[in-house]
């Protein structure tokens, strides 16, 4: 059975149990798509408001933007932990012959990479998301601003532990390029949501 079709308690149970997966990358991606659900929450009760007519345009928008995200995020849970399987059954292959090894070392190869890439795309997701919540503000019910302002730490929670999650990985990708690659659109993307994330957060309290 996939995580997302768990219950809350049957999931938060495996969590807390010694299984290493899912572990801090189903998490990222977990967070990440809590704050696309709020986003789009925020929406619905802004359009829900004749007071806020003048943003239901907008809010309709962000809200298609909103839920897309979110039903990608919902998939990433399960990538990730997916992804972890994948290097773990590899660690576990024979390594008898040379053959054995050689099949071995790709599969390891080929499993680290995955996870790598699954939690650098949960950053970019929860960057777009920390954008569409930019754009939202300013255009929103106020009595949400608290909704707005959770969903905006998910996202940035979201980011930081998926980039984590690419940092412990990148030093067993063989794939050089991909590796420097990663590396350098991680730290970008950490550092430009980190100004966004700061920013609302500032700006949604001042206003509660």
């Amino acid at each position: 059975m996939k995580l997302i079709d768990l219950k809350l308690n049957d999931y938060l149970d495996i969590l807390i149990s010694d299984e290493p997966a899912p572990g801090g990358g189903s998490v990222s991606a977990l967070a990440c798509a809590q704050g696309a659900a709020l986003v789009s929450m925020v929406c619905d009760l802004t359009t829900a408001k004749k007071k806020y007519a003048d943003d239901h345009e907008l809010c309709g928008e962000i809200k298609e933007e909103a839920v897309k995200l979110y039903a990608d995020l919902k998939a990433a849970i399960d990538k990730d932990t997916d992804a972890y399987n994948l290097v773990a059954a590899a660690f576990k292959m024979p390594k008898e012959t040379d053959e054995d090894k050689a099949v071995r070392k790709k599969a390891i190869a080929d499993g680290t990479l995955e996870a790598t890439k699954v939690p650098l795309s949960v950053m970019k997701m929860g960057f777009e998301g920390l954008k569409l919540a930019d754009k939202l503000y300013g255009h929103f019910n106020k009595n949400c601003a608290s909704d707005l302002g959770v969903g905006v730490i998910n996202f940035m929670t979201g980011i930081q532990g998926a980039w984590m999650n690419v940092k412990i990985n990148l030093p067993g990708v063989k794939d050089e390029a991909f590796a420097a690659e990663a590396e350098a659109e991680g730290k970008k993307i950490l550092a430009e949501g980190s100004q966004i994330a700061d920013r609302l957060y500032k700006a949604i309290e001042e206003e509660l």
